[in-house]
C-alpha cells in the first residue's frame, strides 16, 4: 500500500499522508488540506467518516463484532475483572496490581463525601425533573465546590481529580434516584465494594436492613463494564471537545451527560421499555408487533434490536443476556412487560427476517430488562448508563489533555444568503 493518498481538484493533484493504526486501520491525514488547496474543506455530516483524534483506549470493529479496552477483549474483562479494575485500565492504561486496585478503591472512598450544600441544590429540583437533567446539573455544580483547576502536568493533581469524581459521582446518582422516590439521602457504607455501595445507596429503605444480592451485584458490575467506553461516540466526543477548550473535568463530564441524555444515544434502553409498555397497552401481542416491524409502510420501529455500529452482532449483548436470565430467575419477578420482552427476544432469534438481517437484541434491550427487574425506574436507565461510562469519559478527557490536542473547531460549508443591504423596519 502506498503511504500517501492523492486528491485531484480541477486538474491539480495534492498528496496527503496515510496513517495506519495498530489494528491496521487506515486514515488519510488531511490536517493540511485547507492550506494546500487554498481553503477547500471536506464535508462529513455527523463525522461518520472523519477521525477526530488518535486514541489508545478502545478498539471497535463493528463488522466483526469486536470490542476491546486497551487491547483486552470485552468478553474476557466481563468474565474475569470487576468494574474498578476496568476503570483503572481505561484511565491509566494497564490493569492494576492488587495493591494499586486497593489504593484506588481506598482513595475513591476517601473522596465519597459530597458537600452538604449540594443537597440544597438537589432540593430545588421538583420531583418531576428528569434524572439526567438533575445529574448533569449536580455534576457541573461540583465545580463550584472544587474551584481549583486541575494541573494536567501534575500526575498527583490529575489522580486526585479522578478519584474525587469516581467517589462523588455514585453518590450523585443515588441521590438523584432517591430524590425521585422521596427517600432520605444516603451515603452508603465505606466497608462495601464500589458496586455493592451503589446498590445500597440507591435501594436501602430507612426502616429495614439492606441485604445484598450477589446476582444483582454481579449483573450491575457487568453492565457497568460493558458501558464503560465505546470509542468516539456522541457523548465521548462531547467530553473531548469540551475539554479541548481546557474546561475542567467536572464541566466536561457534565457536557457528556447532557449528550448521553438523547434518545438516540444513552436513552435507547429507556426507549426499549417505553416500546414494551406501548405493546402491553395494546394487548401484548408480540407477533402483531413483529409483523409491524417487518412492514416497511408501518411507522413502528422495534427498539433494542440491531446496532448502528455493530453490523453482525453486539458482543456486549451476548454477555449480558446470561446476566439478564440470572437476574430474572433470582428475583422471580412476575412482570407482563418482561414477559413481552422475552417473547420478542425469542421470536427475533428464530424469525428468518430478523436472523437474515442480523437484527439481534442489543445491549440496550437486555440492560433495560435488568434495570426494570432490579426496580430502577425507566427514566433512571440513562443515569445508570452514565455511571458505567464515567471511567471512559475520564480516560478520554485525560488522554486528550495529556496529548495537548488543540481546541476543537469544526468547519462548515455555508449555504445561507449572500451579502445584502439592511432594510429599514418601515420598508420591510
Amino acid at each position: 500500500m502506498s503511504n500517501t493518498a492523492t486528491l485531484e481538484i480541477n486538474g491539480e493533484k495534492h498528496e496527503f499522508p496515510l496513517k495506519i493504526g495498530t489494528e491496521n486501520e487506515v486514515a488519510i491525514d488531511i490536517s493540511n488540506l485547507r492550506s494546500a488547496t487554498g481553503g477547500i474543506i471536506t464535508l462529513d455530516s455527523g463525522y461518520k467518516n472523519t477521525g477526530s483524534c488518535e486514541s489508545a483506549i478502545t478498539f471497535l470493529d463493528g463488522e466483526k463484532g469486536i470490542l476491546r479496552y486497551r487491547g483486552y477483549s470485552i468478553e474476557e474483562l466481563a468474565e474475569k475483572a470487576d468494574f474498578l479494575e476496568v476503570a483503572f485500565l481505561l484511565i491509566f492504561g494497564e490493569l492494576p496490581t492488587q495493591a494499586q486496585r486497593d489504593k484506588f478503591h481506598a482513595d475513591i472512598k476517601a473522596q465519597s463525601v459530597v458537600d452538604e450544600d449540594i443537597k440544597k441544590i438537589l432540593d430545588a429540583f421538583p420531583k418531576s425533573g428528569h434524572p439526567m437533567g438533575v445529574l448533569s446539573s449536580l455534576t457541573s455544580a461540583l465545580t463550584a465546590f472544587n474551584p481549583s483547576s486541575v494541573n494536567v502536568n501534575s500526575e498527583e493533581d490529575m489522580y486526585r481529580a479522578i478519584v474525587k469524581i469516581m467517589g462523588k459521582f455514585p453518590v450523585l446518582v443515588a441521590w438523584t434516584h432517591r430524590k425521585k422516590q422521596g427517600l432520605p439521602l444516603d451515603y452508603g457504607d465505606k466497608n462495601l465494594g464500589y458496586v455493592e455501595n451503589v446498590l445500597k445507596m440507591m435501594f436501602r429503605q430507612p426502616n429495614e436492613e439492606y441485604t445484598q444480592s450477589r446476582v444483582l451485584v454481579d449483573a450491575l458490575d457487568k453492565l457497568l463494564i460493558l458501558h464503560a467506553d465505546h470509542e468516539q461516540n456522541c457523548s465521548t466526543s462531547t467530553v473531548r471537545i469540551t475539554g479541548s477548550s481546557h474546561a475542567g473535568l467536572f464541566a466536561s463530564l457534565s457536557a457528556g451527560i447532557s449528550a448521553l441524555w438523547g434518545p438516540l444515544h444513552g436513552g435507547a434502553n429507556q426507549a426499549v421499555l417505553e416500546m414494551l409498555e406501548a405493546i402491553k397497552a395494546d394487548g401484548g401481542d408480540t407477533k402483531k408487533y413483529m409483523a409491524k416491524a417487518k412492514d416497511k409502510d408501518d411507522p413502528f420501529r422495534l427498539m433494542g434490536f440491531g446496532h448502528r455500529v455493530y453490523k453482525n452482532f453486539d458482543p456486549r449483548a451476548r454477555i449480558i443476556k446470561k446476566a439478564a436470565d440470572e437476574v430474572l430467575e433470582d428475583l422471580g419477578v412476575e412482570d407482563p412487560i418482561l414477559d413481552i420482552a422475552k417473547g420478542l427476544e425469542k421470536e427475533a432469534l428464530q424469525d428468518p427476517y430478523f436472523v437474515d438481517r442480523k437484527l439481534y437484541p442489543n445491549v440496550d434491550f437486555y440492560s433495560g430488562i435488568i434495570y426494570r427487574a432490579m426496580g430502577i425506574p425507566t427514566d433512571m436507565f440513562t443515569v445508570m448508563f452514565a455511571l458505567g461510562r464515567l471511567p471512559g469519559w475520564i480516560a478520554q478527557w485525560r488522554e486528550m489533555r495529556l496529548g495537548k490536542e488543540p481546541i476543537g473547531r469544526p468547519r462548515q460549508l455555508y449555504v445561507g444568503a449572500t451579502q445584502r443591504s439592511f432594510v429599514e423596519i418601515d420598508k420591510r
